[in-house]
């Protein structure tokens, strides 16, 4: 969670589409310097959601979104604001101050960014971020999503 986050927000995503839903509605939301963390086991949707985000962002279903699994980052400009959406995935990194050569600091600052696998950047992971975890739930029938953060991801989440 965020060192100041507020209140924890759950909802129940039955299926990719609302999983899609949820990403839609973060991405119409964000603004440059949010930074929206993506925790979850393997399977858990983490990407998934990413790519619904970078897609519903830069309004362009068809946009190849590659998983960053080996490259740590791929970048896309966002026509509406004219910064770059960041999308990390930082599963294989092996120690957090490897991260830098990520070009961490311009992203936080003047980007809007997606980090996968976010505690691998121990104590340079951004305070104010989103926190969004989804876990696998066969009681909810799809996943469940635990979002804490900023107010206008939070309200944009209850939306969606």
């Amino acid at each position: 969670m965020t060192d100041d986050a507020g209140p924890a927000l759950s909802l129940i995503l039955p299926d990719e589409a609302a999983t899609a839903r949820l990403a839609e509605a973060l991405a119409a939301a964000a603004h440059p310097g949010d930074v929206i963390a993506l925790r979850g086991d393997l399977g858990a949707g983490k990407t998934a959601l990413a790519r619904a985000f970078v897609r519903a962002r830069l309004q362009d279903p068809t946009e190849e979104v590659p998983s960053p699994t080996f490259t740590l980052v791929q970048t896309y400009d966002d026509p509406e604001t004219d910064a770059l959406v960041w999308h990390f995935d930082l599963y294989r990194l092996e120690a957090p101050d490897d991260a830098l050569e990520l070009d961490l600091e311009d992203a936080f600052s003047d980007g809007i960014c997606l980090i996968e696998w976010p505690d691998r950047l121990g104590g340079y992971l951004p305070r104010g971020r989103l926190d969004l975890t989804l876990t696998i739930s066969s009681e909810a029938g799809g996943r469940t999503a635990v979002l804490s953060g900023p107010p206008h991801l939070l309200d944009a989440a209850k939306n969606a």
